[in-house]
């Protein structure tokens, strides 16, 4: 009876070990699987607070000219075509102005005649004032009387008087010339500055017609002066205060995906737009830092500006997307669970989150928050373990 206690002892202790055993089975077979999520070190870098745009922007010229001549006529001679370069000064539209021509001829005969009666004028005023000289040095010499005197200057004042009318008239056919060419130049359309033509409406034979005060019409020639582009775009008032001129910004194409074109701000409009059914903004233009890198751009273009108010760097940073509400963030231990953990945060960007206090170097967070499982105390894996896990797994 005593020789079977110890055996008996012995297998009850088996018994509870196996049932031990089975218990441990069961909870580690049915325990829920590690949460897959994406990581994200905490490391440093450098932290911006960027202001962009709130609707699209456009590339800009520094200058542009949508010509058009002050006189309707018909187009007698167009010497250039859209898409030709052109320099300063250079003839691009002739109207037909044959009778204004005529007229400029007439007042330079005009000017002609007009100077050569002003000098038989004033010659015949010299000898008139010489003759007038003669005659009273005779008179001194008794050899005239006062009375011939007296004739003798008024000839010589009525002389001069008859030389500066004269001169006048020469003056005043010089100003019909002036007005007689500043006609015929109204006629003729010239480059006033160095560019494209980005557009020309008319042909040789058709009528140009002026722009009506207050109507706008088709400009004649459209010039873009491409060697100077900028970027134009609203920013909502509330970020506007931040912006000063000088701010350096970087400016993205939906052209050119993935590039970035270094400028800085050059013009912050004085006034806020108020358009219905928007908010209000602020007109602002960024120059891009290279001009030459950019002359194949086409005006027009739409962009986005993001300008950087302020930076810091060497800092800690995490991935903005990793920050919860109330500045908290979920961590990875080294056993694999999730801790949920409060942070200081700095300057903060759609990109990067400045970290003061709360994390260390090299800790890892979760920036797929919204995934079911993901809370503090779960069991966690990152997504590429996760995933070579289940490809290694048997059956696969």
């Amino acid at each position: 009876m005593n020789g079977s206690n110890p055996s008996r002892w012995l297998l009850r202790a088996l018994v509870v070990v196996v049932l031990a055993a089975a218990a441990a089975f069961a909870w580690y077979a049915t325990r829920p699987a590690p949460v897959a999520v994406v990581l994200a070190a905490a490391e440093t870098g450098r932290v911006e607070t960027t202001v962009a745009n709130t609707r699209a922007g456009s590339v800009s010229a520094c200058r542009r000219a949508r010509l058009a001549t002050p006189l309707g006529g018909r187009i007698e001679k167009l010497t250039v075509r859209e898409g030709d370069r052109v320099k300063e000064g250079q003839l691009l539209l002739v109207l037909w102005n044959d009778d204004l021509l005529a007229r400029e001829r007439v007042s330079r005969e005009q000017l002609d005649s007009a100077g050569a009666r002003a000098r038989e004028a004033c010659l015949l005023a010299d000898n008139a004032v010489r003759e007038a000289a003669r005659t009273r040095q005779l008179r001194d010499k008794g050899f005239v009387s006062e009375d011939r005197v007296d004739r003798a200057e008024s000839e010589a004042k009525s002389r001069q008087a008859g030389c500066d009318s004269a001169r006048a008239q020469a003056k005043e056919a010089e100003a019909r010339i002036t007005a007689a060419r500043a006609d015929t130049a109204r006629t003729v359309m010239r480059a006033p500055f160095a560019g494209i033509v980005a557009e020309v409406n008319g042909e040789v034979g058709e009528y140009l017609t002026p722009s009506p005060p207050g109507i706008p019409t088709l400009p004649a020639v459209d010039l873009i002066d491409d060697s100077c582009l900028y970027v134009t775009a609203p920013i909502d008032e509330v970020d506007a205060a931040q912006i000063k001129l000088g701010m350096p910004g970087r400016v993205t194409l939906d052209a050119y995906r993935g590039k970035h074109f270094p400028g800085k701000v050059r013009r912050i409009a004085p006034y806020v737009l108020a358009i219905e059914k928007q908010a209000r903004t602020v007109e602002v233009e960024v120059a891009f830092d290279s001009p030459g890198e950019v002359r194949h751009l086409l005006v027009g273009y739409s962009a986005d500006i993001e300008i950087v108010a302020a930076a810091r760097e060497p800092v800690l940073r995490i991935p903005t997307t990793a920050l919860m509400p109330g500045n908290r963030v979920m961590v990875l231990s080294p056993g694999g669970l999730l801790q949920e953990r409060r942070v200081e945060t700095g300057l903060s960007n759609w990109e990067f989150t400045e970290i003061k206090s709360g994390l260390s170097q090299g800790e890892r967070l979760v920036t797929s928050l919204e995934r079911a499982g993901v809370k503090a105390g779960a069991r966690a894996m990152e997504e590429a373990k996760a995933e070579a896990k289940a490809a290694a797994a048997p059956g696969k």
